[in-house]
């Protein structure tokens, strides 16, 4: 390596170091937002509520029975759960959603922080953490050049900053399936490397173990094993098909023993999948067609979404990170959008990397009429980007207050809806 590449790859490490510690910073949860002096507009109602939201109360009730019981009274959680929801009309939150739960309680027990306080913190680390995945996953797919890119785009992205300040789940969600992606990546590229093979097969346990929506990540992880017989983004073997079973599988053994046995597990999910469609709030916001999220995600971050789905009209088989990252997208976009009364822009969250590592590759096109001053004009547009990006969420979730990200508050927000 001469002298002026180790010079430009210092720069690069240096840059990325910096661009990081910005998204760590926006990521540290802050009093003015979260604290129960801030209002949580709560759209559906036309009000705005004091405190902390539905959600998060029943996070925190969750918590707050481990630290007085311990891990070992779950099956009797589960079991008051079944007993509670099979007399509401309408569901409420499983205690299924077991690893947030469960990471909460470990950061009462190590800092011993109240409950609602180690959900929030748990909430912003795993934010973090997935902002350094996704520069990795980038630097590995396409260069230190397009990571230090995304990782700007990405600590700046709205409902990224947004779920790391409130104690909900789908910021601590969008990790696990990000990883996982990155994982499957790595070990189409590396065949048969136990290290990624055992990475894997965690994340895909770990990913179940925390949502429903995992059913939804796995089937996009499956449909890229399958399409990469076309693809060809690396080489599959029997042993990475078979662990992609096995993880899935060892998460859900994992929660039917939690929940004491399968009897009790599959009458918790009988019950929130049947009653989570007559919900009033899920009626009155989840629902709509199938370009709903196109609308959502084109209100919070129009410039970020134009530019992926410009890259989505130079896709070639040589393309094969962007291939990876669309496919990924579109075949869990076609399951979400299919859920009667399920969609919301919280559960996009796994779709934030994708989308930005799209539009970085299309601007990485665009600028090259620029030729050697590419990467000043590449600079100056994500620096660009990313102040829009801070300035939508400034509008939505500082200006306007905005909890729920359900189209209608989106709407409000910007003034199309008065």
């Amino acid at each position: 390596m001469d002298r002026s590449e180790s010079r430009r790859r210092k720069v690069r490490l240096v840059s990325l170091a910096i661009v990081l510690a910005i998204g760590v910073f926006l990521r540290i949860p802050s009093s003015t937002l979260t604290d129960a002096a801030a209002p949580l507009r709560v759209v559906h109602l036309n009000s705005t509520m004091k405190g902390i939201g539905f959600d998060e109360n029943l996070y925190r009730t969750y918590v707050n029975v481990l630290i007085s019981r311990g891990i070992t009274s779950y099956p009797d959680l589960a079991e008051e759960y079944v007993a509670v929801q099979d007399h509401l009309t309408s569901a409420i939150l499983p205690p299924t959603r077991f690893l947030y739960i469960f990471a909460a309680y470990l950061w009462h027990q190590i800092w011993g922080t109240e409950a609602l306080s180690s959900l929030k913190a748990v909430a912003s680390l795993f934010s973090i953490l997935l902002l350094i995945v996704s520069a990795l996953f980038a630097w590995r797919a396409a260069g230190a050049h397009v990571a230090l890119c995304v990782a700007a785009l990405m600590s700046c992205a709205p409902t990224q900053i947004h779920m790391s300040q409130h104690a909900l789940i789908d910021g601590f969600f969008a990790f696990w399936a990000t990883l996982a992606l990155w994982l499957l990546w790595e070990n189409l590229q590396h065949p048969n490397n136990w290290r990624w093979l055992t990475g894997y097969t965690f994340a895909l346990a770990l990913m179940v173990m925390t949502k429903e929506n995992a059913l939804f990540a796995y089937l996009g992880l499956a449909a890229l094993l399958v399409a990469n017989h076309w693809a060809r983004f690396g080489q599959t073997t029997r042993v990475l098909w078979m662990l992609t079973f096995v993880g899935a599988l060892l998460g859900v053994a994992v929660l039917v023993n939690l929940c004491g046995s399968l009897q009790t597990a599959t009458r918790v999910y009988a019950l929130l999948t049947s009653k989570a469609s007559v919900l009033p709030y899920a009626i009155k916001t989840g629902d709509g067609p199938w370009y709903r999220y196109l609308v959502d995600l084109m209100l919070m971050s129009p410039v970020v979404l134009v530019l992926a789905i410009g890259q989505l009209f130079q896709l070639d088989r040589t393309k094969k990170p962007e291939l990876y990252m669309s496919i990924f997208i579109a075949a869990t976009y076609l399951l979400m959008c299919n859920v009667r009364y399920g969609m919301n822009l919280r559960y996009t969250n796994m779709w934030d990397l994708p989308l930005r590592f799209l539009a970085v590759c299309c601007l990485l096109l665009i600028t090259q009429r620029f030729a050697r001053w590419q990467n000043l004009v590449l600079g100056l547009s994500v620096a660009a980007i990313c102040a829009l990006e801070l300035n939508q969420y400034y509008v939505f979730f500082v200006k306007f207050g905005l909890y729920e990200l359900v189209t209608e508050g989106l709407l409000r927000a910007v003034n199309i809806v008065k």
